[in-house]
């Protein structure tokens, strides 16, 4: 048994490493999981039962003996010879065992994995993603935020059982798994909720990336026949446009998430992705009440006053989203960066509302900012200019694919 001032051996290359990870490791944690972490490690080194904060307390008890002894003895004490000393003075060291270098990464990898499904947890979440911020402050680089979360998982619960709910939750790890790049992040955070870290991502890319999750997923699970109508929904949030602060873009994908769920849910679907191509009708520079063929989207301008609601909605060929009340707005990225706000939105286009008589082409690129949806980038075609009031100009217009 080491007793203080006693020489010792001098420690092998081997385990000084696998010592010094062990004090590396501890110092990245916080005080949870590090109560948690010794609590774990002092149970498999030396079949010692410590509670999470007893297990903080010896630990600081053993680095700051450690620090004494090798002050004393003018040279490095091993950190399994201070172990063994500090607690066979407490008495509470009764089989001393040095843990295999294995058995010690298991313990590393249990800390930060969620059990259910394989991917990292909760407090990896929150470590990885104040990291990815701070790199991509220092190289300038975006860094998008995903919140996924599972509809109708309750539902399976109830009517098929946790351990069907579990299954297609284990699947959800998998899809991720084989979708993701290498360089891409996955986390359970909750019971029903995801996370992804997807650093040079912009929101598009992000986007792009979440419909191909959600689509391989719901492929995948098709050959169970749960006959319920099981999918992923996706929120993005991406810095530094949407945010620099961790709790901003956390906040703004949460959000857009449950935007998003509630218009796809109620049948106000509005989605960033291609519109069909224009009719072949050539467009009109000059403002028209309507346009023969069928009345279409926000890029058509709005029914007179004089027809009735349900008589409007027959003539638009796609129903608009009113965005009033909303800072919405489309920056003309090939404009001079000129900006526009927006009034309403559809799959078939888009109303912006300009402070005067705009100098516009026939066709130009903007990007469209949204509470519903991340930034876009769109290719607009002008149908229709229309006088407002103060001086404001009404533009209407049409997506082109």
């Amino acid at each position: 048994m080491a007793q203080p001032g006693e020489a010792f051996q001098p420690q092998s290359s081997a385990e000084d490493s696998f010592f010094d990870l062990l004090i590396e490791t501890l110092q990245g944690l916080d005080e949870v999981a590090r109560g948690q972490f010794l609590r774990e490690f002092f149970r498999t080194v030396a079949q010692v039962d410590f509670t999470e904060s007893q297990g903080i307390e010896y630990w600081l008890r053993i680095l700051h003996r450690r620090q004494q002894m090798s002050q004393r003895l003018g040279s490095r004490i091993s950190l399994k010879t201070v172990m063994v000393d500090v607690l066979s003075s407490a008495n509470v060291l009764r089989v001393p065992v040095l843990v295999e270098y294995d058995k010690f990464k298991k313990l590393q990898v249990d800390a930060a994995t969620d059990s259910l499904t394989g991917l990292h947890n909760r407090r990896l979440f929150d470590e990885h993603c104040e990291k990815e911020l701070i790199r991509a402050k220092r190289y300038n680089q975006q860094l998008a935020v995903v919140i996924l979360d599972m509809h109708k998982l309750k539902e399976v619960n109830d009517r098929r059982g946790h351990l069907e709910g579990d299954r297609i939750l284990q699947l959800v790890a998998s899809t991720l798994r084989t979708t993701l790049r290498a360089s891409d992040f996955a986390f359970r955070i909750g019971g029903d909720e995801f996370a992804l870290l997807l650093p040079q991502t912009d929101s598009e890319q992000a986007v792009t990336l979440c419909r191909r999750v959600r689509s391989q997923y719901e492929a995948e699970l098709a050959p169970i026949n749960l006959n319920i109508s099981v999918t992923v929904d996706f929120g993005v949030a991406v810095y530094p446009q949407d945010g620099e602060q961790k709790s901003e873009l956390l906040g703004l994908a949460d959000r857009r998430l449950y935007e998003l769920k509630h218009a796809t849910r109620e049948g106000a679907r509005v989605t960033p992705m291609p519109p069909p191509a224009p009719r072949e009708a050539a467009p009109t520079p000059e403002p028209t009440p309507v346009e023969p063929e069928s009345a279409a989207s926000s890029a058509e301008p709005p029914p007179a006053s004089s027809q009735t609601a349900e008589e409007a909605h027959q003539e638009r060929k796609w129903e608009r989203v009113s965005l009033a009340g909303t800072k919405s707005h489309a920056i003309l990225s090939d404009i001079d960066q000129k900006s526009a706000k927006v009034l309403d939105l559809s799959y078939g286009g888009v109303a912006l509302q300009f402070e005067k008589q705009p100098e516009l082409p026939q066709q130009f690129n903007a990007v469209l900012h949204v509470p519903i949806l991340p930034p876009v980038r769109v290719v607009l075609r002008k149908t229709y200019v229309l006088p407002g009031e103060g001086g404001r100009v009404r533009v209407g217009c049409a997506f082109v694919s």
